[in-house]
């Protein structure tokens, strides 16, 4: 058999991670590669819709920065989306396809949502919280032997299942639960609609003239937190170890599987978290879109 048959051949492209690399260089790649998706972005616009792209990008801006009311809407959605990325990213550096963020999300705001409607005049406001909070956080990630994010990281970690696919279909699962769960709940009313209107239990309080103020402390907390656990932790290196190389890891004594477990019970805690701001912070009820897809 000739070399040439036997020889391995070359990927056409590979994408390295770069050493040694300076904060400035960091930046000016981060603003060059978002000049590059408003040229890209901008092209789009004008080919598909025969809109003026600058045009487009101001009436953007004004809907975000034209005075302190969209600003604070812009905080408030700001802070779901970058709760859902610091609740994937342990997952994802662990090369953990986690696409199950939304069912996630979604049984970690009904349970909240049904702690504030069944217990919400029964226990103390402080109780009521730290009750759908945690609630929130166990259903995504540690009842029943972790219940949403345990089973992908279980069959995962047990039987080398594609976790794209098991986490993805498990949103479905969720949004139909969540359905049938709010059909129980609204009774013979037309919808649900707001929990606990009369008396906001459970609801946020107005903080800075904005009931959602507390999601974005709780984000930016969470923020340092995660960065902090991932970069200095023990547990944040064998994540890093496990992302690299499986096998490495396991030759450096790394339990993967224990990892793998671990990690997503901290992912979908966070998406319960999430969940949980949603419901408490953002729209004081429950639904199928409440993860917003």
């Amino acid at each position: 058999m000739s070399q040439s048959s036997t020889a391995v051949r070359e990927p056409l492209l590979r994408i390295a991670k770069r050493e040694g690399t300076t904060m400035p260089q960091k930046i000016a790649v981060r603003a060059i590669a978002i000049l590059l998706a408003l040229v890209v972005d901008a092209l789009f616009i004008y080919f598909v819709t025969g809109l003026n792209p600058l045009a487009v990008y101001g009436v953007m801006w004004g809907g975000t920065f034209a005075n302190m009311t969209r600003f604070s809407w812009m905080l408030r959605d700001l802070s779901i989306l970058l709760c859902v990325g610091i609740a994937l990213a342990p997952a994802f550096k662990m090369r953990f396809w986690n696409c199950g963020g939304e069912g996630q999300i979604l049984i970690g705001g009904l349970i909240a949502a049904l702690v504030m409607v069944y217990q919400g005049n029964n226990l103390p406001t402080p109780v009521l919280f730290a009750t759908m909070a945690i609630g929130s956080m166990g259903a995504a990630g540690a009842v029943a032997g972790g219940i949403w994010a345990l089973i992908p990281a279980f069959f995962k970690a047990r039987w080398n299942t594609n976790e794209t696919l098991f986490t993805l279909m498990m949103n479905y699962v969720a949004t139909s639960i969540v359905a049938c769960m709010t059909n129980i709940m609204r009774g013979q009313a037309s919808s649900l609609g707001t929990l606990n209107k009369a008396t906001k239990a459970g609801w946020f309080p107005i903080i800075m003239g904005q009931r959602y103020t507390i999601n974005i402390i709780v984000v930016i907390v969470l923020t340092f937190a995660m960065y902090a656990y991932l970069k200095f932790s023990k547990q944040g290196y064998e994540i890093s170890v496990v992302g690299e190389s499986e096998n490495t890891a396991r030759y450096a004594g790394i339990n993967v599987r224990r990892v793998t477990v671990r990690t997503m019970l901290i992912s979908g805690a966070v998406c319960g978290l999430c969940g949980f701001l949603i419901v408490a912070g953002k729209d004081q009820t429950i639904a199928t879109t409440s993860a917003g897809g």
